[in-house]
């Protein structure tokens, strides 16, 4: 039973044991994504930084060079804790003030939301399951300029041992039941 315990330690998102990350959700990216999927993801997006905040989730966003990609996009900039981390390797893991944040958080499970799938959301799982994480990829809240890079990116994730969830699934396993003081919160964000 013990056996059994430790293996799926890294299986549930916890506001505990878990961290939101949100990679790279600028303004001048938005444009270049697979429209059809853009304004669906941003609401998921969206739905998980508020659960995080319902739940004391802590949330850590970066902003790859910002200087030419811009800021994070203003619906979901206003439901951050704390500014974005500016990072111009593709991995956040790269990034010393992202690495910083993250270990000061004690936290060994990371959710990840953003953009691009198979460039910064890919290099950074890859990274943080070297580094010993478990990886949550929320699928209905990242995005690639086109679906097959999208699906490439998903699929060398889950190849790396990452998990693949959705909004509805982190947002649940937050509050784990309705006597969760957050659940009406969460059901309401999700209908």
């Amino acid at each position: 039973m013990r056996e059994e315990k430790s293996s799926l330690r890294g299986l549930r998102v916890s506001p505990e044991t878990a961290a939101l990350v949100l990679v790279d959700w600028q303004v001048r990216l938005e444009p270049a994504m697979e429209a059809e999927r853009l304004a669906f993801a941003r609401r998921n997006a969206s739905i998980l930084l508020r659960a995080a905040a319902e739940t004391g989730m802590p949330v850590i966003a970066t902003e790859q060079y910002p200087k030419g990609l811009g800021s994070t996009v203003a619906e979901l900039r206003g439901l951050l804790p704390m500014a974005p981390i500016a990072k111009t390797g593709f991995s956040c893991t790269d990034s010393g003030p992202f690495m910083e944040a993250l270990a000061a958080l004690e936290r060994r499970v990371v959710v990840l939301a953003g953009m691009e799938t198979h460039v910064c959301v890919w290099q950074t799982a890859r990274e943080l399951r070297a580094r010993g994480y478990a990886v949550h990829v929320v699928g209905d809240a990242v995005l690639s300029r086109t679906a097959e890079n999208r699906a490439i990116g998903l699929e060398l994730m889950r190849a790396a041992g990452c998990y693949q969830t959705s909004t509805e699934v982190v947002a649940f396993d937050l509050v784990r039941g309705a006597k969760h003081p957050a659940f009406k919160a969460i059901s309401k964000l999700v209908r």
